[in-house]
């Protein structure tokens, strides 16, 4: 697989792209994927002493899409200190008195770090577009009302999405945007399991239900979101993820793949100074006793 055959390029159309790969058996998935992990890793590390590149990932889906199990493993042998990761839920009452991009802003990892959304930005132009009353908990101005936000609305909150993504791009962001792309039928079976299960019960809610029969809305409102934001600096991938160990698979190679296209991230070398001096320092440490 390649990076380049789950990268939106074109407009594309979510009822004609695979949410099944089959790469083979579990356990081997989990040997590449833990491989895979390890690479990421000694990037990340290289990436910490560098200095100079911040690495975002953003990560969507509908709900049971498999995100937070996804990072979990994903980034299981990234060093914690490196690695920031924050779950979006309902704006706050204080998020609500900003913008609805500046929680998202102040959330960026610094240079030298990974930063993993889980849920992005692009939950103020999905959830809110399938349910428009939400904006009006913004109090913005000359929205009074839901007739008020018309189709311009929504056009102008992709234009503003993507001016924020090339702001932090064009100061040293790397951005990677994936969409878990799950089918109706495997989240009925994952909500079955949910209620099924003792220890899956409190991920479960009668709002899931809901949601559900919202589906086709939800779909059309990620695809068009992912036709008007995938750019040269901020791409999408389109991940199948009716199978957990393929999908997270495929992001972590993705990851991989895209982040050696940067061979400058490296440590940095010593200065001549501590170079001619490391002998003597050497010396100095092993005659301490």
């Amino acid at each position: 697989m390649k990076a380049a055959d789950y990268k939106v390029t074109e407009t594309i159309k979510l009822q004609d792209v695979a949410t099944h790969e089959d790469f083979g058996k579990k356990d081997d998935l989990e040997d590449e994927l833990d491989d895979v992990s390890k690479d990421l890793a000694d990037i990340q590390n290289k990436l910490y002493a560098h200095g100079k590149y911040a690495v975002l990932i953003c990560i969507q889906g509908t709900d049971t899409a498999g995100k937070d199990s996804l990072i979990r493993e994903v980034f299981k042998n990234l060093n914690a200190r490196g690695v920031v990761v924050h779950s979006f839920k309902v704006p706050t009452k204080n998020e609500l008195k900003h913008d609805y991009l500046w929680r998202h802003y102040i959330a960026l990892p610094e240079r030298g770090k990974f930063g993993v959304f889980n849920r992005t930005q692009y939950e103020n132009v999905i959830v809110t577009r399938v349910h428009p009353e939400y904006v009006l908990n913004e109090n913005l101005p000359h929205i009074n009302a839901v007739d008020d936000i018309t189709p311009a609305f929504w056009d102008k909150r992709f234009e503003q999405i993507n001016n924020f993504e090339k702001h932090i791009a064009q100061n040293g962001t790397l951005i990677y945007k994936f969409f878990l792309h799950l089918s109706k039928d495997e989240q009925k079976h994952r909500l079955l399991r949910r209620l099924k299960k003792k220890d899956k019960n409190w991920k479960f809610s009668a709002g899931d239900l809901e949601e559900r029969k919202l589906w086709d809305t939800y779909q059309n409102c990620f695809e068009d979101a992912i036709n008007n934001t995938s750019t040269a600096y901020a791409p999408w991938y389109i991940v199948p993820a009716d199978d957990k160990p393929t999908a997270r698979l495929i992001l972590a190679r993705i990851l991989l793949e895209e982040l050696k296209k940067y061979p400058d991230i490296k440590e940095p070398e010593l200065d001549d100074e501590t170079k001619s001096h490391i002998d003597a320092y050497k010396k100095q440490l092993k005659n301490e006793d």
